[in-house]
């Protein structure tokens, strides 16, 4: 079996000696060490548990632990049909979990209400929550949920540290209704 050969991130490398920065070392271990806290209301659901088998093994991405509490969770991802009676709980639970905090919207009714037009169901859940990456398909199958999972991981090892704490991040949460902790 022939394997390839990954190049080093950024930085200096000497014999026996390789420096990066800081931010590079941090954004590797966040991105290989992320606890998703799934959200399932219908079928995707059961796709993910298909995702989390034997045969795509979610585990091997660096997830294998799966977190039910919002407050040990790095990653909402929520799938299948958000009904609007449901989205003050969606929301409540992103603002439990800890910063940095990821979405991900799996499937069409997550993404945008999907084939339920009606008075009751959210047609996206980025009206409560801001999505970083939307898995497409009804349901969607296991490789488009890995898919969007390796999408996650770029976007949490290439996150600049300071990006929680700038202007425009505090702005896009504010348009959310969604209240930050202030720091010392």
């Amino acid at each position: 079996m022939a394997y390839t050969k990954v190049a080093p991130p950024e930085g200096f490398s000497a014999p026996g000696l390789f420096a990066t920065s800081l931010e590079k070392v941090i954004g590797l271990a966040r991105s290989n060490s992320i606890w998703p806290l799934p959200f399932a209301t219908s079928c995707c659901g059961i796709e993910f548990m298909a995702t989390m088998g034997a045969h795509y093994d979610l585990g091997r991405f660096g997830a294998e632990r799966l977190s039910y509490s919002p407050r040990q969770a790095d990653l909402l991802m929520v799938m299948g049909t958000i009904a609007k009676k449901l989205a003050p709980v969606v929301e409540q639970v992103y603002e439990q979990m800890a910063e940095p905090r990821w979405v991900m919207a799996v499937g069409a009714c997550a993404s945008s209400g999907g084939i339920f037009d009606t008075y009751s169901v959210l047609q996206g859940i980025d009206r409560v929550v801001p999505v970083d990456v939307y898995v497409p398909g009804c349901p969607p199958r296991p490789e488009q949920i890995l898919d969007g999972f390796m999408k996650v991981q770029e976007l949490v090892r290439n996150e600049s540290l300071r990006k929680r704490y700038s202007p425009e991040y505090k702005e896009m949460l504010a348009r959310f209704g969604i209240q930050t902790i202030k720091t010392a």
